[in-house]
């Protein structure tokens, strides 16, 4: 597995932590469909919360939530439209968040959680 990947799945485990640890309930983890993938959807009082992670190792190359565009919201709002569609029992409300991991190979990890991003 690349190094990229490897990061890239370890910002979204430590989200999926973060977000069980704040009262969140994870239904999927990467789902996905034709038009592309969802990091995580969660529960959150009812809520379905579509998650976009971005995980850097440093801010070497930027935060990592200025790798969320307006293009990739569009897209974002269009998957979770697609599991709304696939999962009909479970959507009420949604929202969309972004959480930014830096986490660097030694080191303290730094979570931020943005909520209703879309």
């Amino acid at each position: 597995m690349a190094a990229k990947d490897e990061l890239g799945r370890r910002g979204e485990a430590l989200a999926a932590d973060h977000l069980i640890a704040s009262g969140l309930q994870i239904v999927d983890r990467n789902w996905r469909c034709a038009q592309g993938e969802i990091d995580l959807v969660a529960l959150d009082d009812g809520e379905v919360v579509f998650v976009e992670v971005k995980t850097r190792s440093s801010l070497a190359f930027g935060h990592p939530l200025e790798a969320i565009t307006v293009t990739k919201l569009a897209r974002l709002r269009r998957l979770a439209a697609a599991w709304c569609d696939a999962h009909p029992e479970r959507h009420n409300r949604i929202r969309i968040d972004a959480i930014a991991i830096i986490a660097p190979t030694h080191g303290l990890v730094e979570i931020e959680h943005l909520r209703s991003v879309f």
